[in-house]
Protein backbone atom coordinates (compact mmCIF):
# COMPACT_ATOMS: atom_id res chain seq x y z
CA UNK A 1 0.00 0.00 0.00
CA UNK A 2 2.81 2.47 0.72
CA UNK A 3 6.21 1.10 -0.86
CA UNK A 4 9.59 3.58 -0.42
CA UNK A 5 12.33 2.40 -2.94
CA UNK A 6 15.87 3.50 -2.12
CA UNK A 7 15.00 7.03 -0.82
CA UNK A 8 18.08 9.28 -0.41
CA UNK A 9 18.11 12.51 1.39
CA UNK A 10 20.32 15.17 2.41
CA UNK A 11 20.45 18.79 4.42
CA UNK A 12 23.69 20.21 3.15
CA UNK A 13 26.09 17.74 4.13
CA UNK A 14 23.98 15.34 6.54
CA UNK A 15 23.04 12.63 4.47
CA UNK A 16 19.15 11.88 6.89
CA UNK A 17 18.17 9.20 4.39
CA UNK A 18 20.18 6.62 3.15
CA UNK A 19 18.87 4.12 0.35
CA UNK A 20 15.99 3.47 2.48
CA UNK A 21 13.63 0.93 1.09
CA UNK A 22 9.96 -0.52 3.08
CA UNK A 23 6.96 -2.09 2.06
CA UNK A 24 4.02 -1.41 4.41
CA UNK A 25 0.75 -3.26 3.81
CA UNK A 26 -2.71 -2.99 4.26
CA UNK A 27 -4.51 -4.77 7.33
CA UNK A 28 -0.79 -4.52 9.51
CA UNK A 29 0.50 -1.72 11.86
CA UNK A 30 3.91 -0.92 12.09
CA UNK A 31 5.95 0.29 14.67
CA UNK A 32 8.44 3.40 12.99
CA UNK A 33 11.31 3.21 15.64
CA UNK A 34 14.82 4.44 16.17
CA UNK A 35 17.14 6.99 18.43
CA UNK A 36 16.74 10.87 17.72
CA UNK A 37 18.18 11.67 14.49
CA UNK A 38 18.05 8.33 12.77
CA UNK A 39 15.76 9.91 10.18
CA UNK A 40 12.34 8.82 11.11
CA UNK A 41 10.84 12.68 11.00
CA UNK A 42 12.04 13.07 7.26
CA UNK A 43 10.91 9.52 5.61
CA UNK A 44 7.27 10.56 7.49
CA UNK A 45 7.50 14.22 5.93
CA UNK A 46 8.90 12.86 2.55
CA UNK A 47 5.47 10.44 2.38
CA UNK A 48 3.53 13.07 3.34
CA UNK A 49 5.10 15.30 0.55
CA UNK A 50 6.51 17.73 2.88
CA UNK A 51 10.02 16.92 2.18
CA UNK A 52 11.16 15.93 -1.21
CA UNK A 53 14.03 13.38 -1.77
CA UNK A 54 16.81 13.59 -3.77
CA UNK A 55 16.70 10.33 -5.03
CA UNK A 56 14.28 7.32 -4.96
CA UNK A 57 10.54 6.51 -5.24
CA UNK A 58 7.66 6.58 -3.08
CA UNK A 59 4.43 4.76 -4.43
CA UNK A 60 0.97 4.73 -2.45
CA UNK A 61 -1.17 1.80 -3.93
CA UNK A 62 1.41 1.11 -6.80
CA UNK A 63 1.44 4.91 -8.09
CA UNK A 64 4.03 6.95 -7.48
CA UNK A 65 3.56 10.18 -5.46
CA UNK A 66 3.75 13.50 -7.23
CA UNK A 67 3.55 17.24 -6.70
CA UNK A 68 -0.45 17.56 -6.83
CA UNK A 69 -0.58 15.31 -3.92
CA UNK A 70 -3.84 14.02 -4.57
CA UNK A 71 -2.66 10.58 -2.72
CA UNK A 72 -2.83 12.71 0.72
CA UNK A 73 -6.74 12.28 0.65
CA UNK A 74 -5.54 8.15 1.75
CA UNK A 75 -3.64 9.55 4.35
CA UNK A 76 -4.37 10.84 7.90
CA UNK A 77 -1.91 12.08 9.90
CA UNK A 78 -2.00 12.74 14.00
CA UNK A 79 1.55 14.59 14.19
CA UNK A 80 3.67 14.75 17.50
CA UNK A 81 2.38 18.18 18.24
CA UNK A 82 -0.43 19.86 16.04
CA UNK A 83 -0.46 23.73 15.17
CA UNK A 84 -3.61 24.86 14.35
CA UNK A 85 -4.70 29.03 13.91
CA UNK A 86 -5.19 30.13 17.80
CA UNK A 87 -8.07 31.84 17.41
CA UNK A 88 -10.02 29.51 15.55
CA UNK A 89 -12.25 27.24 18.29
CA UNK A 90 -12.55 23.65 18.12
CA UNK A 91 -15.55 23.52 16.50
CA UNK A 92 -14.66 25.80 13.45
CA UNK A 93 -11.21 23.75 13.15
CA UNK A 94 -13.40 20.58 12.24
CA UNK A 95 -16.24 22.78 10.14
CA UNK A 96 -13.01 23.97 8.08
CA UNK A 97 -11.75 20.86 7.35
CA UNK A 98 -14.83 19.26 6.71
CA UNK A 99 -15.56 22.16 3.83
CA UNK A 100 -12.14 21.09 2.54
CA UNK A 101 -13.13 17.26 1.83
CA UNK A 102 -16.94 17.99 0.58
CA UNK A 103 -16.83 14.41 -1.03
CA UNK A 104 -16.50 12.51 2.29
CA UNK A 105 -20.56 12.12 2.67
CA UNK A 106 -20.15 10.41 5.97
CA UNK A 107 -17.34 11.78 8.65
CA UNK A 108 -15.87 9.57 11.38
CA UNK A 109 -16.57 11.21 14.50
CA UNK A 110 -16.37 8.54 17.11
CA UNK A 111 -13.25 10.25 18.86
CA UNK A 112 -15.06 13.41 18.61
CA UNK A 113 -18.01 11.81 20.69
CA UNK A 114 -15.39 9.57 22.91
CA UNK A 115 -12.80 12.64 24.08
CA UNK A 116 -16.52 14.50 24.54
CA UNK A 117 -14.60 17.35 22.52
CA UNK A 118 -18.30 18.82 21.18
CA UNK A 119 -18.69 20.42 24.88
CA UNK A 120 -15.59 21.85 23.96
CA UNK A 121 -16.62 23.09 20.55
CA UNK A 122 -16.62 27.09 21.50
CA UNK A 123 -12.58 26.83 23.22
CA UNK A 124 -10.47 28.88 21.20
CA UNK A 125 -7.16 26.86 20.05
CA UNK A 126 -4.87 28.77 22.11
CA UNK A 127 -6.67 28.44 25.37
CA UNK A 128 -6.27 24.59 24.80
CA UNK A 129 -4.04 22.20 27.22
CA UNK A 130 -1.28 20.10 25.34
CA UNK A 131 -3.37 17.10 25.88
CA UNK A 132 -6.57 18.45 24.60
CA UNK A 133 -4.45 19.53 21.17
CA UNK A 134 -3.70 15.93 20.92
CA UNK A 135 -7.33 14.71 21.40
CA UNK A 136 -8.22 17.24 18.18
CA UNK A 137 -5.15 16.12 16.57
CA UNK A 138 -6.67 12.19 16.86
CA UNK A 139 -9.95 13.38 15.91
CA UNK A 140 -9.02 14.97 12.98
CA UNK A 141 -6.76 11.96 11.62
CA UNK A 142 -9.51 9.67 11.77
CA UNK A 143 -12.29 11.91 9.76
CA UNK A 144 -12.45 10.93 6.88
CA UNK A 145 -12.00 7.35 7.28
CA UNK A 146 -8.32 7.19 5.73
CA UNK A 147 -7.19 3.81 4.45
CA UNK A 148 -3.78 5.00 5.75
CA UNK A 149 -3.02 6.36 9.43
CA UNK A 150 0.32 7.96 10.06
CA UNK A 151 0.32 8.46 13.73
CA UNK A 152 3.49 10.28 15.34
CA UNK A 153 3.95 9.82 19.03
CA UNK A 154 -0.12 9.80 19.50
CA UNK A 155 -0.36 8.95 23.57
CA UNK A 156 1.59 11.37 24.37
CA UNK A 157 0.11 14.02 26.77
CA UNK A 158 -2.81 11.96 26.86
CA UNK A 159 -3.67 11.17 30.36
CA UNK A 160 -4.87 7.55 30.89
CA UNK A 161 -8.26 7.48 29.95
CA UNK A 162 -7.85 9.01 26.74
CA UNK A 163 -4.88 6.59 25.86
CA UNK A 164 -7.00 3.91 26.10
CA UNK A 165 -9.80 5.34 23.92
CA UNK A 166 -7.47 5.98 21.18
CA UNK A 167 -5.73 2.71 21.52
CA UNK A 168 -8.89 1.06 21.12
CA UNK A 169 -9.65 3.04 18.24
CA UNK A 170 -6.52 1.99 16.71
CA UNK A 171 -7.11 -1.42 16.80
CA UNK A 172 -10.38 -1.38 15.42
CA UNK A 173 -9.29 0.06 12.64
CA UNK A 174 -6.39 -1.78 11.95
CA UNK A 175 -9.00 -4.82 12.16
CA UNK A 176 -10.98 -3.10 9.45
CA UNK A 177 -8.05 -3.19 6.86
CA UNK A 178 -6.28 0.12 7.82
CA UNK A 179 -2.51 0.49 7.32
CA UNK A 180 -1.04 1.79 10.48
CA UNK A 181 2.45 3.56 11.04
CA UNK A 182 3.54 4.38 14.57
CA UNK A 183 5.91 6.40 15.75
CA UNK A 184 6.31 6.47 19.73
CA UNK A 185 8.81 6.30 22.50
CA UNK A 186 6.15 4.86 24.73
CA UNK A 187 7.36 1.38 23.82
CA UNK A 188 4.40 -0.33 25.99
CA UNK A 189 1.90 1.22 23.67
CA UNK A 190 4.05 -0.49 20.92
CA UNK A 191 3.61 -3.90 22.41
CA UNK A 192 -0.34 -3.45 22.60
CA UNK A 193 -0.84 -2.01 18.90
CA UNK A 194 1.79 -2.97 16.30
CA UNK A 195 2.34 -5.91 13.92
CA UNK A 196 5.67 -5.21 12.58
CA UNK A 197 8.60 -3.27 13.18
CA UNK A 198 10.97 -0.97 11.27
CA UNK A 199 13.89 0.25 13.00
CA UNK A 200 16.07 3.22 11.80
CA UNK A 201 19.69 3.93 12.88
CA UNK A 202 21.26 6.92 10.87
CA UNK A 203 18.95 6.96 7.91
CA UNK A 204 19.28 3.36 7.39
CA UNK A 205 17.01 0.58 8.05
CA UNK A 206 18.22 -2.07 10.18
CA UNK A 207 15.72 -3.97 10.95
CA UNK A 208 12.02 -4.62 9.19
CA UNK A 209 10.31 -7.41 10.00
CA UNK A 210 7.45 -9.03 12.17
CA UNK A 211 7.06 -8.15 15.95
CA UNK A 212 6.94 -12.25 16.84
CA UNK A 213 9.95 -12.52 14.48
CA UNK A 214 11.34 -10.13 16.66
CA UNK A 215 10.27 -11.58 19.43
CA UNK A 216 11.67 -14.86 18.36
CA UNK A 217 14.68 -13.79 17.25
CA UNK A 218 15.50 -11.90 20.54
CA UNK A 219 14.25 -14.61 22.79
CA UNK A 220 11.99 -11.82 24.40
CA UNK A 221 8.18 -12.38 25.06
CA UNK A 222 7.62 -8.51 25.42
CA UNK A 223 8.15 -5.85 22.90
CA UNK A 224 9.82 -3.50 25.16
CA UNK A 225 12.45 -6.32 25.96
CA UNK A 226 12.86 -7.15 22.12
CA UNK A 227 13.37 -3.93 21.43
CA UNK A 228 15.70 -3.18 23.73
CA UNK A 229 17.69 -5.95 23.02
CA UNK A 230 17.71 -5.23 19.22
CA UNK A 231 18.74 -1.82 19.80
CA UNK A 232 21.97 -2.79 22.44
CA UNK A 233 22.82 -5.25 19.61
CA UNK A 234 22.80 -3.09 16.45
CA UNK A 235 24.28 -0.28 19.01
CA UNK A 236 27.11 -2.80 19.52
CA UNK A 237 27.50 -4.01 15.45
CA UNK A 238 27.86 0.16 15.09
CA UNK A 239 30.37 0.30 18.11
CA UNK A 240 32.80 -2.37 16.07
CA UNK A 241 32.30 -1.77 12.52
CA UNK A 242 34.89 0.34 11.19
CA UNK A 243 34.10 3.97 9.52
CA UNK A 244 34.60 3.79 5.58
Amino acid sequence: MISVDQLNKSFGKLRVLNEVSIAWQAGKSYALIGPNGSGKTTLIKAILGLVIPDTGVIRVDDVPVDARGRYRTKIGYMPQIGRYPDNMTIGQLVEMMKSIRPDVAETDEDLLDAFKLYKLFDKRMRTLSGGTRQKVSAALAFLFHPPILILDEPTAGLDPVASEVLKEKIVNEKRKGRLIVITSHILSDLDELTTDLVYLHEGQVQYQNTVEELKRETREARLTKAIATLIRQRELIHSVTPTP
